[in-house]
């Protein structure tokens, strides 16, 4: 397994640069399979998200497709995929910001009863409490 940084996950979904995009398709799809994967780390993740989101103007559709090949591809071992799939999830149904949905869905599996805001917008999210 090797780990993969931001910025080559940012060339290989944007296209967007003439020397660098290419490097990452090609080691994505013909150097990494399931016995030998990129690893994308939970801070990795959520750089890419805000990347796209603020950089490139992704939609909300977007980037939930692609956090969601992300989960599906065997290239791919996303770290504590089963709490990324559930911030998915609480991503797409409570139109919130990732990290937050990501946060939550973290907060969870060390059980935590909730978890504190002041965002009014992350406290849509199931498990996140408006402090008030």
């Amino acid at each position: 397994m090797i780990g993969l940084d931001t910025n080559v996950l940012v060339r290989y979904f944007t296209h967007d640069d003439t020397r660098q995009s290419p490097l990452a398709v090609r080691l994505i799809e013909r150097q990494l399979d399931a016995r030998q994967p990129g690893h994308v780390s939970l801070v990795g993740l959520a750089e890419l998200v805000w990347v796209l989101r603020t950089r490139y103007d992704a939609t909300e559709e977007t980037v939930a497709e692609i956090v969601a090949h992300l989960l599906a591809d065997d290239r791919f071992v996303v770290h504590e995929a089963s709490v990324v799939s559930a911030a998915l999830d609480g991503y797409r149904h409570a139109a919130v910001d990732f990290g937050d949905a990501l946060i939550a869905a973290l907060d969870r599996t060390q059980g935590c009863r909730h978890t504190v805001t002041f965002d009014r917008g992350a406290a849509r999210i199931e498990g996140m409490t408006l402090l008030e």
